[in-house]
């Protein structure tokens, strides 16, 4: 969505007759409220004939016309047609940013492509770029089917005017799933047109996430956006529990929850380097860089302020 001008279509007939206006003296007006008049008589019947209103339109004119059904007509009226702006935009598998990525809008040039949509979805999950946000997904039947934000949509609202809402899916629980964990982390790494997201502790990717260390976990593990924050990783028991480092498995976190938020950091375990457990690979989101996936040694040390914890929604 962005604050582009919108194109309003403006319904009027010009009169044919002696003299260019009504042959019975009456004025242009007159005619029209005349016309409006048998519409309101005549809809209803209309409607309960199956017939639309462009069939009653196309006699008005002389014209022949197909009598088509209303149903066919409003699911043509349902799929809206819209513009978009930037480029690169995910279309998601279903209503969730955090879904597996079925195609993409606009892969070469700002707004080259435009969308066909024929309903909309309230996630409850706002997605913002730069100043636009909604909460809004909107399934797309073209150029590619999916999921897509409202934010690509190059209108002023925060919703598809005209295109219809269902109900958005209930609020989800964090993964429970290890591996879509880590697919969630490495998506970060080449989300930024090929590059890595930036860091920032006031910022938003798309996808509604802060962009500093806690909201890329937070992200990877499903939790609502923005994001919790370090110490909410580390404390909650609802979200995380201590273990031992033997115990890490991919997808497990260490935690350093001490100090302000210039030294306080989390990162994601994924496997040991060696045998001897000297490293582990480990993704994470960190100033000066954005996000990596790097070997680490935080928290192997005696005396070290990273501690491991595991993902309740794992379940074990």
């Amino acid at each position: 969505m962005r604050g582009h001008s919108t194109t309003e279509t403006a319904y009027g007939t010009t009169l044919a007759g002696n003299g260019g206006g009504p042959a019975d003296g009456s004025t242009a007006t007159d005619t029209r409220q005349a016309g409006r008049r048998m519409l309101r008589r005549v809809l209803p019947a209309l409607a309960a004939a199956g017939l639309g209103v462009t069939a009653l339109a196309g006699a008005a004119h002389g014209q022949t016309v197909s009598a088509r059904p209303a149903a066919a007509q409003a699911q043509q009226a349902a799929e809206a047609s819209f513009p978009t702006w930037g480029t690169r935009w995910v279309v998601h598998s279903s209503a969730d940013a955090g879904s597996p990525a079925v195609g993409m809008i606009n892969k070469t040039t700002a707004g080259q492509d435009r969308i066909t949509a024929d309903y909309q979805v309230d996630t409850g999950r706002k997605v913002c770029e730069g100043d636009a946000c909604s909460t809004y997904m909107a399934h797309v039947t073209g150029p590619v089917e999916g999921f897509l934000s409202v934010v690509a949509v190059a209108i002023p609202e925060n919703r598809l005017p005209g295109v219809p809402v269902k109900d958005g899916p209930a609020p989800q629980e964090p993964s429970a799933s290890r591996a879509e964990m880590l697919r969630r982390a490495e998506t970060w790494l080449t989300a930024n047109d090929g590059a890595q997201v930036p860091y920032s502790q006031t910022t938003y990717w798309k996808d509604g996430y802060r962009q500093d260390c806690s909201g890329y976990v937070s992200m990877t593990l499903g939790l609502p956006t923005p994001g919790t924050n370090t110490v909410g990783l580390a404390n909650d028991r609802s979200l995380t529990r201590p273990i031992s480092l033997g115990e890490l498995t991919p997808g497990d976190l260490l935690i350093d929850a001490d100090g302000d938020s210039n030294t306080r950091h989390v990162v994601i375990f994924e496997k040991w380097n060696d045998a001897a457990h000297s490293s582990y690979t480990a993704y994470e989101q960190r100033g000066g860089h954005g996000t990596d996936h790097r070997s680490l040694t935080y928290g192997l040390s005696d005396g070290s302020e990273f501690k491991p914890y595991r993902p309740v929604a794992f379940g074990d």
